[in-house]
C-alpha cells in the first residue's frame, strides 16, 4: 500500500495531504488572500502525519504540484519536497497543477474544462482537458480578449475555472457556451490518485535537477524611489 505526501503550493491555497493507494487518508490546506506558505507548510505536513498515524519514514514518495503558479509558492513547496525526498531517500513525483484542477469539475460528452490561473494583467495560465480528463490543448500563459478560446465554441460545455476565470467572463462573450466558476483553487486533494498512477509507472523525477514550471521568467518589482 503505497502511502504519499502530497504538497500543493502553486497559488494562495497551502494545501498538504497523505495518500494511501490513491486515496486520502488525511488533509490539512488553509486558502488566505496573502501567501503564508513558509510559515504553515511545515506545520501543515507535520498536522497531516500526526492525524494520519504515521511518520516521515512511512513514506514511500511525496508528490509535488509542478506548477505553472506562483514563483514563490512552487518554490517553497518544491525546496520543501525535495528536501523531504533527500532525507528520506524517497522518489518525487511532480504533478501538472492545471491537471489536478481539472479533476475536480466532472464533465459530460462534449464538454471541456480549462483550468485558468491568474498570471497579472490580463494574462493567465491555462491547458484544455476534455471530458475524461485528457489534455487537449497544452498549457500556456496567454492574453485573454473577446476572442480566446473560440476555436472550443463547437463543445457543448466550455468550463473556465479557477481564479483567472473572473478576468475571462469580463470579456468573454455572454452569449457563449463558457461557464465560469472562480471557487476551484488547485488541492493536494486531487493530486492523490494522479500521483498513485505516477507511482505505479514508476514516473519520478530527478531530484537533484528537477525545478517548478514557472511557464514564465519572474519579474522582480522593484518599489519606485524619489531623487533628489
Amino acid at each position: 500500500m503505497a502511502k504519499i505526501l502530497c504538497i500543493e503550493s502553486a497559488t494562495t491555497n497551502c494545501s498538504v495531504c497523505i495518500a494511501t493507494d490513491g486515496k486520502v487518508i488525511s488533509i490539512k490546506e488553509e486558502n488566505t488572500p496573502n501567501y503564508s506558505h513558509s510559515e504553515q507548510l511545515h506545520v501543515f505536513i507535520e498536522n497531516v502525519l500526526k492525524e494520519a498515524d504515521l511518520a516521515f519514514s512511512d513514506m514511500d514518495a511525496i508528490a509535488v504540484s509542478k506548477g505553472p503558479g506562483s514563483y514563490t509558492g512552487l518554490r517553497i513547496g518544491v525546496s520543501a519536497a525535495k528536501g523531504l525526498c533527500f532525507a528520506l531517500d524517497v522518489p518525487l513525483i511532480s504533478i501538472p497543477t492545471l491537471e489536478s484542477m481539472a479533476h475536480q469539475v466532472v464533465l459530460e460528452v462534449s464538454e471541456v474544462i480549462i483550468p485558468v490561473l491568474d498570471a497579472r494583467r490580463m494574462e493567465v495560465y491555462s491547458c484544455v482537458f476534455d471530458e475524461n480528463h485528457q489534455e487537449i490543448r497544452e498549457t500556456k500563459a496567454e492574453i485573454i480578449d473577446s476572442g480566446s478560446f473560440k476555436e472550443f465554441s463547437s463543445y457543448s460545455k466550455v468550463f473556465l475555472a479557477g481564479n483567472g476565470a473572473e478576468k475571462c467572463q469580463e470579456v468573454l462573450p455572454d452569449d457563449s457556451n463558457f461557464v465560469f466558476d472562480t471557487s476551484i483553487y488547485p488541492s493536494a486533494k486531487e493530486m492523490a490518485p494522479l500521483a498513485q498512477k505516477k507511482f505505479e509507472a514508476g514516473q519520478f523525477e530527478n531530484v537533484a535537477y528537477f525545478e517548478p514550471y514557472y511557464l514564465k521568467d519572474f519579474v522582480l518589482q522593484k518599489k519606485k524611489t524619489n531623487r533628489s
